[in-house]
């Protein structure tokens, strides 16, 4: 029996009113894999993110997560848009990382990993706390705990937000672009803790620009452009031979 695809989309588009943003994605993430998507702004990299966990609605193709439907369930021949309470419940299995950080400003970085697992997740409070200290060493902070963001640099509040993801102890990780608002100084610590990530086997979906990160860490490089899928393959053999020629004239912009 086939490993059932942790992320599987079929001819899925995307419009936004008369724009086509996504015009038909076919891909696969297998469970413990790291994709890594590449690409010039507006080619729909982050659309696909964010249709991935029903923060945005396809028009048209199917998604899976898991084996299950993206925001709709399957009867006989027909699908059916699920309640927004399932949608809720299916988005906790999924970690997701913006650009930007998100944190509650009033909140410590331990009261801001707690947060979610308690309300949600129902998680004693006792063993939140102690999973957050767990989570927040994993990710190069146990001794800020403590601070607020304010009291943060961009980098260490991005790995908060990492720890903050990781305790709802979600099966798939989408990242876009979760260095892009960092100065450069501060990117290198928060790649490090990706890179522990995918070292764990966490399967994550990545939208970046970070070429040396795809090339070191990624499984599959997928290069999109205009919202459709230009190139796949192994991220050294697409960055060092790359066959499509929107490929190779994006990858001599930025290596």
């Amino acid at each position: 029996m086939t490993a059932v695809p942790m992320v599987r989309a079929e001819g899925v588009h995307k419009s936004f009113g008369p724009l086509e943003v996504l015009k038909g994605i076919t891909l696969e993430v297998a469970a413990g894999e790291v994709m890594c998507l590449l690409g010039p702004s507006g080619s729909g990299k982050s659309t696909f993110l964010r249709c991935i966990n029903h923060l945005e609605k396809i028009n048209a193709g199917r998604l899976w997560v898991d084996g299950e439907l993206v925001g709709y369930r399957e009867s006989g021949d027909k699908i059916y848009e699920l309640r927004d309470s399932e949608v809720a419940r299916k988005r906790t299995e999924i970690g997701v990382v913006f650009q930007r950080f998100n944190l509650f400003s009033h909140m410590t970085a331990l009261e801001n990993v707690i947060e979610a697992p308690v309300r949600v997740k129902k998680v004693p409070r006792a063993q939140a706390v102690k999973e957050a200290h767990e989570l927040l060493a994993r990710v190069g902070l146990p001794e800020k705990a403590a601070a607020y963001p304010a009291q943060l640099s961009g980098g260490q509040q991005q790995r908060v937000a990492i720890a903050r993801a990781l305790a709802m102890r979600p099966k798939l990780m989408l990242f876009d672009e979760p260095t892009s608002a960092l100065d450069p100084e501060l990117v290198g610590d928060v790649l490090d803790a990706m890179r522990d990530l995918a070292r764990q086997g966490m399967t994550m979906v990545v939208v970046t620009h970070e070429i040396g990160f795809a090339r070191e860490v990624g499984d599959t490089l997928v290069f999109m452009d205009e919202g459709v899928v230009v190139e796949t393959g192994h991220p050294r053999a697409v960055l060092a031979n790359p066959r499509h020629d929107r490929t190779i004239a994006f990858l001599s912009k930025v290596l």
